[in-house]
């Protein structure tokens, strides 16, 4: 059994959402983590069947619970109507949930109670290096880190039904967006532009749609928890620089199926994309998971000085390069950054096994800068 690194349980004050995609192994560590809570599982027919005729028989099992006891609640967008109940077990029995979904949207679209601030959004992503004792880089980078998909023996049959089935057919039953082709064909181009900086109008034209259909389909993959745009450090002295946000996929496995990727050679321009989308993945999780207040963000200038990930207010830079020998070139980036922000603590992520320090940038072996990472090291 793999231990995940989120301990919800240090931090469940009150109730929470806990929303992550399909298939990070929300409910097997649901299962784990409350072993001895109540327990409601909404993708069971027979449960999703009763609760929904009649919502209020969750308030006849549950009033009697004693206060504080918890209760977990998989898949609560398949039964909205039960949060009204949820609401009044926590008002007047004092109860805490963990209600688990795959996105807010739904609740959100059709005007679902959410609880009023009552239970406070938390986020479920894919293995983390940090969990895996064994962890393969270029397994990762490939497969991607979806636990079924990691685990695999035959990982590309299990992303193809994840993309038909996901990404396409439940966004089709939800009626988010009315044509379903473009979705289809915007879903492949927003891969070709994964880590790339996001130009609505270009990508509008490549699917035959305006520009406000592209930035609500963005919408929609942020909601669907399927991907995210990182903002453009925007906080500047000398330089000017590029204000629109970059788009990732939430996974790089998804990634590289949508770009009918099935080998990645180590060297190749696809190589070093597959690596940089997987270090910002990480740091998403990171981030997510220690509720940290320093926010992802990157820079890039008008001239095409570029560094991949900044770190809050600039307190770290970090430029992620796939190369197995860092050398002083592939730091150039780094002089124009650091005239502008002194401050900013300069690293350089990469494949080169020798960690040293060239011209103030620490250059570090990637399995030693997620080793840092998740160890608390950096922010």
């Amino acid at each position: 059994m793999i231990e995940r690194y989120y301990n919800i349980i240090n931090e469940l004050d009150g109730s929470v959402f806990l929303f992550g995609a399909r298939q990070t192994g929300k409910s097997t560590f649901l299962e784990q983590q409350f072993k001895d809570a109540v327990f409601f599982d909404l993708l069971d027919s027979e449960t999703k069947r009763r609760l929904s005729r009649n919502p209020e028989l969750l308030f006849s099992m549950l009033q009697d619970k004693e206060e504080g006891s918890i209760v977990v609640i998989d898949e609560i967008p398949e039964v909205p109507e039960l949060l009204n109940e949820v609401h009044r077990l926590i008002q007047k029995k004092h109860l805490r949930f963990v209600l688990c979904g795959s996105s807010a949207r739904k609740l959100k679209r059709k005007g679902y109670n959410t609880l009023g601030g009552r239970a406070y959004p938390c986020y479920f992503y894919p293995f983390v290096s940090a969990e895996l004792p064994d962890f393969d880089l270029d397994r990762a980078l490939l497969y991607g880190m979806l636990p079924p998909h990691y685990l695999s023996k035959r990982p590309k049959n299990l992303l193809a039904a994840y993309i038909d089935v996901y990404l396409r057919e439940e966004i089709k039953e939800e009626a988010l967006v009315r044509n379903i082709d473009a979705f289809q064909r915007f879903l492949e181009v927003a891969a070709i532009t994964d880590s790339e900086i996001v130009n609505y109008t270009n990508i509008a034209s490549d699917c035959g749609v305006s520009a406000k259909a592209v930035k609500e389909y963005f919408n929609i993959l942020e909601d669907t928890l399927l991907g995210y745009l990182i903002p453009a450090y925007t906080k500047v002295v000398k330089r000017k620089v590029s204000q629109a946000p970059k788009f990732y996929y939430f996974d790089v496995g998804v990634y590289n199926y949508l770009m009918h990727r099935t080998t990645l050679a180590p060297g190749s321009a696809e190589y070093g994309h597959c690596f940089e989308h997987f270090v910002v993945q990480e740091l998403v999780a990171y981030v997510g998971y220690t509720h940290n207040e320093n926010k992802l963000s990157y820079w890039h200038t008008y001239s095409g000085k570029e560094i991949d990930v900044v770190i809050g207010d600039a307190l770290i830079g970090i430029e992620i390069k796939s190369t197995e020998e860092i050398q002083k070139r592939h730091l150039s980036n780094f002089k124009d950054f650091k005239d502008e922000y002194p401050q900013s603590r300069c690293i350089a992520v990469s494949r080169d096994k020798f960690n040293r320090n060239i011209e103030g940038v620490e250059c570090i072996y990637i399995l030693d800068f997620l080793k840092m990472l998740w160890e608390g090291k950096f922010f």
